[in-house]
């Protein structure tokens, strides 16, 4: 009652490839088997970077320079004796 028996398995199997289908299984697999690949191949490269002792830092990140703008030339004129009279 603890383990699974063969049936039990071979349920699964049918019932897995009924939903999913044979092709759609055969895609997962391949694409799992490259992930598992590709992260050995990666921790490959890790390896040999630190074999070889060439363990240079990233460059660092470019940098924008700031532009200072001009300022706004600003007019303050004297009020005149006209446009006292218009503001009251």
């Amino acid at each position: 009652m603890g383990s699974f028996s063969i049936w039990h398995w071979l349920i699964v199997l049918v019932i897995v490839l009924v939903l999913f289908g044979r092709g759609r299984v055969s895609e997962i697999m391949g694409d799992f088997g490259k992930g598992i690949k590709s992260f050995k191949d990666g921790m490959n490269e890790e390896e040999a970077k630190k074999a070889q002792g060439t363990t240079t830092p990233p460059p660092p990140a470019a940098q924008i320079p700031s532009q200072q703008a001009d300022p706004a030339p600003t007019t303050t004129a004297a009020p005149t004796p006209e446009t006292k009279n218009e503001q009251v």
